[in-house]
């Protein structure tokens, strides 16, 4: 079993999370100064308390008294310096500079990732897919978040703050990347047992690969055509079919993934495993060992049915 590689940017990539990361420095200076300037303070107090230092008593204390009235002001300006500073950049992140060139819709489950490409001018354009974001580069994408069962937290942190998806409301966000490359997203929301387990990517492409990417998402599955890619279907349909939704191969299961193009994804698990066929045999078979509490069942197989199961998800392309 190969379990998902860490390969991600990992500095800020978009018009979202610059200002953030520019204040999380900001602020950390702030701590930092304010925790060397209590320790020396501290160290010097201790030092003037030591046996057998001599101090005149009353002054030490007038001189401590002015010291705690400078301390609180110098406090006060900067933690409300802090305060405007904050308001500011979270004012600047809250919509993007110009319209959104995209609009996806994201639904939280536990725990994975359902996402949906509307297309209102053309229906049969519409799909959906899971784990798995693909925006085209410079482009602001409006997120529409929902949530099927918990409160969750979608945060891509490359990209953009964290908002959360509440059942029975719709939360909003942006997000949009200055470059080409992969970046992590993370429910940031305590929602279970598997919570560390409900990653997905967010894959910037140039325009005219996400087009590409978009035109075939679009398409349903093609019909198999080897022996034993056909048997894997029978399979399929008959124990998986209940879950998952196959366009164009008679699965219309609404409760887990869309599995059209299961094999063009990179990772499998809400992102937990490397998208390989030895995995994806091992998440069918063994999936309350690797993710315990989950929707998905462990479905033991034959060796033959493996083999044929394994033929027919590999044509998901």
């Amino acid at each position: 079993m190969k379990t998902a590689p860490l390969e991600y940017l990992a500095h800020a990539a978009g018009p979202a999370s610059e200002p953030t990361q520019q204040l999380e420095w900001a602020l950390i200076a702030l701590v930092s100064a304010v925790v060397i300037i209590i320790t020396v303070l501290l160290v010097g107090a201790i030092a003037r308390r030591r046996p057998g230092a001599r101090t005149d008593r009353v002054g030490a204390e007038s001189v401590g008294v002015r010291w705690i009235y400078v301390g609180t002001g110098i406090s006060t300006v900067a933690l409300f310096a802090a305060l405007i500073y904050t308001m500011v950049t979270l004012e600047s992140v809250a919509s993007p500079h110009r319209e959104p060139g995209l609009t996806i819709d994201v639904t939280a489950y536990d725990w994975w990732w359902k996402v949906e490409y509307p297309d209102p001018d053309n229906p049969s354009q519409s799909f959906a897919t899971a784990n798995e974001i693909h925006i085209p580069v410079g482009v602001p994408v409006q997120v529409k978040l929902r949530s099927a069962d918990v409160i969750h937290a979608f945060w891509v942190p490359q990209l953009a703050g964290k908002t959360e998806t509440i059942p029975g409301q719709i939360n909003e966000q942006w997000i949009e990347a200055d470059a080409p490359g992969i970046y992590r997203g993370q429910c940031s929301q305590f929602c279970g047992a598997q919570h560390a387990h409900m990653a997905f990517e967010v894959v910037a492409e140039p325009a005219a690969q996400f087009d590409a990417w978009r035109r075939s998402q679009a398409q349903g599955a093609a019909a198999p055509a080897a022996p034993d890619a056909i048997a894997g279907k029978r399979i399929f349909n008959d124990r998986c079919a209940g879950c998952h939704s196959v366009r164009g191969g008679g699965a219309a299961g609404m409760q887990g993934p869309d599995l059209t193009h299961l094999a063009s994804r990179r990772l499998i698990a809400a992102g937990q495993l490397t998208n390989t066929p030895e995995n994806r045999l091992d998440w069918i078979e063994h999936a309350q060992q690797l993710k315990r509490d989950s929707l998905m069942p462990s479905m033991p197989l034959s060796a033959s049915d493996a083999t044929a199961l394994s033929a027919y998800l590999a044509t998901l392309q």
